[in-house]
């Protein structure tokens, strides 16, 4: 097959019908008929000599070398973005389509709060949002699929650079008739106990959580989310560390939980802008980190620079 045959529009759709596992969502984000998507994916598997999909009557999935063809997909169509990037690089602002993706127990707390701001700092910034957990999304950065991404340290990987932003307190969610409400001074080491509830394993946050209070791995019972934990504090089934942007201190509006605050050099969770070390719009990127740590909300601290 001729390399001048092979267009970037073909890698968007193995990659859309890979990651859809479905055609007609694969058409949906491509903005193009089903037909035509399942013609032109025919056409190259005829002109490649494999197929890349295993197609059944309920799903789509790729085959082991259909596979392998889509993660190169996924780095040629970052190279070829880099292209627009770089044009745009030399210009005095920062423009473009932006996929950014934060941690699920940070980005629904501190989208709302800086989005105005954020579309009045970066007018030309087309931005893509999303959320994950800490290994889905630095699995999406590395990919291409993410240009940056909103998460807790620590990173450990050379490939990528981080820019801290600031510093998130956790606070104390507890039942409000439980005797912590009452404490003069809260300790996290204190709370290790079997009332504390937990998020599940492979949350960053569960893993924070166990540190501060110097708990054990199978520790406390456990949730699938923040919001879930919160109505198992309201429903009086223990206590648990809510980060600060997630919960403001005193009761709720239901008056079954209180959020306090620890005593001070409580736990908290370092919060950081991270991108490849090898994005062309590396100082642009640092100039969102500055935007986050300026406009960092109430409640938390910003990272020194």
């Amino acid at each position: 097959m001729n390399v001048a045959a092979l267009s970037l529009r073909d890698l968007e759709y193995v990659v859309a019908v890979t990651e859809e596992r479905h055609f007609g969502r694969a058409d949906e984000r491509c903005n193009v008929s089903q037909p035509s998507l399942s013609a032109q994916i025919r056409r190259l598997e005829e002109a490649l000599g494999l197929t890349l999909f295993e197609r059944t009557s309920r799903r789509v999935l790729p085959t082991a070398r259909g596979d392998a063809v889509a993660r190169q997909a996924r780095a040629v169509l970052a190279e070829a973005q880099k292209l627009i990037v770089l044009a745009q690089e030399g210009a005095d602002t920062f423009a473009g389509r932006l996929a950014l993706g934060a941690i699920q127990t940070l980005g629904p707390y501190l989208f709302p709060r800086v989005l105005r701001a954020l579309r009045q700092r970066f007018p030309e910034l087309t931005l893509n949002l999303s959320e994950g957990r800490t290994a889905d999304l630095l699995d999406g950065l590395r990919e291409g699929r993410l240009d940056a991404v909103l998460l807790s340290l620590p990173v450990d990987d050379g490939a990528l650079a981080v820019f801290p932003i600031f510093d998130e307190p956790f606070l104390l969610a507890c039942p409000a008739e439980h005797p912590l409400v009452r404490e003069a001074e809260l300790r996290a080491d204190k709370l290790a106990g079997g009332e504390l509830l937990l998020l599940d394993e492979g949350n960053c946050l569960r893993d924070q959580a166990l540190a501060a209070c110097a708990a054990g791995p199978n520790a406390g019972r456990h949730a699938t989310s923040l919001e879930t934990l919160r109505s198992m504090v309201a429903a009086g089934a223990g206590y648990t560390l809510m980060p600060r942007l997630a919960s403001e201190e005193g009761p709720d509006v239901t008056g079954l939980v209180v959020a306090r605050a620890f005593a001070p050099g409580g736990p908290s969770r370092p919060i950081a802008l991270v991108c490849r070390a090898t994005d062309p719009r590396r100082s642009s990127l640092e100039q969102l980190a500055a935007f986050f740590r300026d406009t960092a909300p109430e409640g938390t601290q910003p990272t020194p620079v």
